[in-house]
């Protein structure tokens, strides 16, 4: 068994006695106290997540943009610097390779743009890259060991950032922006952006800054979270999973995120799968539902109609912690995707009632 990946602040989870596991290859924090606690103080406070185990890329050279453009689905042409795009990289077939977000360089005498990728898909999506690469004068470069991440998230996110970590350039930034600056001398990414559906800002340094800065938020009381309600939080807002609602297996059309693949683009790998497949409709769609019960659903659990015929898959399944609700996500045939449509989920050996609702479980608050 290979040995797991640690990020920076592992032996701080470990002193803070938080619950470790395995995710993406690396040992995390999956809770500190309790999953609804945490969830909580980002949902109405401010809560911190470790996510250094996420990926950067980074691309620089004269086809920087159009070899960016040639692999992402969401249109970076003319972005201004600072921008920040969320989209997918495609296989040819129109599966999802992975889904990242794209930063479009404020300085560009170190790097043209920035891809932010998921941890399990690194070393994946680096080799994508550098084939994709064939053919253009660029550089990329897999620089993920050499940065650790934060996420400040909730909505006390803003104040917490400037007061504990005097970042005075936070308030100016709109959603889905960046900007360079500095902590205790040493150069940070701060964005902002999230995976929980609150305001908050992710901060990309190097090891030592992070751990330092991480140490900071910690005696200024703000709460360490866990991937725990890090996946509670973004199911509620409707945000997707790699290997979950996407995959090499699952287009964007079938996920729901359309719109983050643009059509009207000169090219880019798989969006003639995608233009098909748009032009004949999906046979499958991802849907929410709601049971009626308070049974909780989970991911891998079979969804059926009323006579007991299975036609599709849980991917995400919880008792909603901020509604108090059973829902889940689900893969199902294109026909049973109506909202209101009762459908069934399987738990175990017991069938439970319910209804097609949206995916978006919560009313996201982000800076507008």
């Amino acid at each position: 068994m290979e040995e797991l990946l640690k990020t920076c602040l592992c032996a701080d989870h470990q002193a803070l006695g938080a619950q470790m596991n395995e995710f993406a290859g690396y040992l995390m924090p999956i809770q500190y106290s309790d999953i609804t606690v945490e969830h909580n103080a980002v949902r109405k406070a401010v809560g911190m997540f470790d996510v250094s185990h996420m990926g950067e890329i980074f691309v620089s050279g004269p086809d920087a943009e159009s070899f960016v453009s040639h692999i992402f689905t969401n249109d970076i042409i003319g972005i201004a610097p600072g921008k920040v795009l969320y989209g997918m990289m495609l296989h040819p077939c129109g599966g999802v390779v992975d889904d990242l977000l794209v930063y479009k360089s404020v300085n560009p005498a170190s790097y043209d743009y920035l891809l932010v990728v998921n941890a399990s898909n690194i070393a994946k999506d680096y080799a994508w890259l550098l084939e994709c690469a064939q053919g253009y004068d660029v550089k990329v470069v897999n620089a993920s060991d050499e940065y650790g991440q934060i996420a400040v998230q909730g909505p006390l996110a803003e104040k917490t950032v400037v007061e504990v970590l005097a970042m005075e350039a936070a308030p100016a930034l709109e959603f889905y922006t960046y900007c360079e600056t500095l902590y205790q001398g040493n150069r940070v990414i701060l964005s902002r952006t999230g995976y929980t559906g609150e305001d908050g800002f992710e901060i990309y340094a190097d090891t030592e800054t992070i751990v330092s800065m991480w140490r900071t938020l910690i005696e200024a009381g703000v709460t360490p979270c866990g991937l725990g309600c890090r996946d509670t939080l973004r199911f509620e807002a409707g945000l997707p999973l790699y290997g979950h609602e996407l995959s090499d297996e699952i287009t964007p059309l079938e996920a729901g995120l359309g719109m983050f693949v643009k059509l009207n683009k000169p090219e880019f790998v798989g969006k003639d799968a995608i233009a098909k497949q748009k032009e004949e409709g999906v046979t499958r769609k991802l849907v929410g539902i709601e049971l009626l019960d308070r049974a909780i659903p989970r991911g891998g659990y079979s969804v059926e109609t009323a006579d007991g015929t299975v036609i599709g898959t849980v991917t995400t399944g919880y008792r909603s912690i901020s509604l108090d609700r059973s829902v889940c996500v689900a893969m199902v045939p294109k026909e049973y995707s109506a909202l209101e449509t009762e459908l069934f989920v399987r738990i175990r050996k017991k069938v439970f009632p319910g209804k097609v609702c949206k995916k978006r479980f919560y009313q996201t608050n982000y800076k507008k």
